[in-house]
């Protein structure tokens, strides 16, 4: 530096065979031991620059751009519309089944399941949660496990008439004995969502956190709402000969 003195010198970061030139000052005095100031008319943020520059020793990774795409927010609106549609369909499905198959027992059934959705979405609301896609999946899932249970009395019910109960007791026998398996199905689907709550995270828990709500709503439609709602039609009536539930198949007929 000695024989160069009001000359340039380039500090230079070389990656890859390629060299960039950081900065290039002018050498004003002889440079020794090593140490060396730079001055000159930088602003404090190009003052930083360089120096971050020259301590951290390596320029920008170089990147190839394989493939690019652009997404935006109507993509995602696209995609919870869809599973909106999804789900109401699927709950229009469940609805014209259960009242072809079981006549006025799949009506009152499509009334709890219809409360089971409204309880589920009003304890979202509760906890201000956001509805995503997974979420919207747990409901559509929580659909077919409320009206599973719905089934489940319906059918016992069914299996009381054929066994020669009144109906009177057919509907007494048919909730009560449909209970314990209910509640089993429920509580071990129930474990089930609590693992996925604990040991998963992101979209998994958000699925986690409306499938368990969805199973608690479920056994209370199913039970308390549905079996109100068949109280208030046939228990007004002292003389009930037969029931609305669709064809009871008796062996041997």
């Amino acid at each position: 530096t000695r024989e160069n003195i009001n000359k340039r010198m380039a500090i230079l970061l070389i990656e890859k065979g390629k060299g960039e030139v950081v900065t290039a000052p002018v050498i004003r005095s002889e440079i020794g031991g090593g140490r060396v100031q730079i001055s000159g008319r930088m602003s404090s943020e190009e003052a930083t620059d360089t120096a971050l520059l020259l301590r951290a020793g390596s320029l920008a990774a170089p990147m190839e751009i394989i493939e690019e795409r652009t997404i935006g927010p109507s993509l995602g609106a696209e995609n919870i519309n869809k599973g909106f549609h999804s789900t109401l369909w699927g709950f229009v499905a469940i609805a014209c089944f259960m009242c072809m198959y079981y006549m006025l027992f799949g009506f009152v059934s499509v009334i709890a399941l219809a409360s089971n959705l409204l309880l589920l979405v009003a304890l979202l609301s509760l906890l201000q949660a956001t509805l995503t896609l997974p979420g919207i999946a747990a409901i559509a899932l929580t659909l077919g496990m409320a009206i599973d249970s719905n089934v489940l009395i319906n059918e016992r019910i069914r299996e009381e008439l054929r066994n020669g109960s009144t109906p009177q007791a057919a509907i007494h026998a048919g909730y009560d004995r449909a209970f314990d398996t209910i509640l089993d199905s429920n509580v071990t689907t129930l474990i089930a969502g609590v693992a996925l709550l604990v040991f998963g995270s992101g979209p998994v828990r958000g699925f986690a956190v409306v499938h368990c709500l969805g199973i608690l709503t479920s056994m209370f439609s199913a039970i308390l709402v549905s079996r109100g709602l068949v109280n208030l039609i046939y228990g007004r009536k002292r003389k009930l000969e037969k029931l609305a539930i669709g064809q009871v198949w008796k062996p041997g007929v």
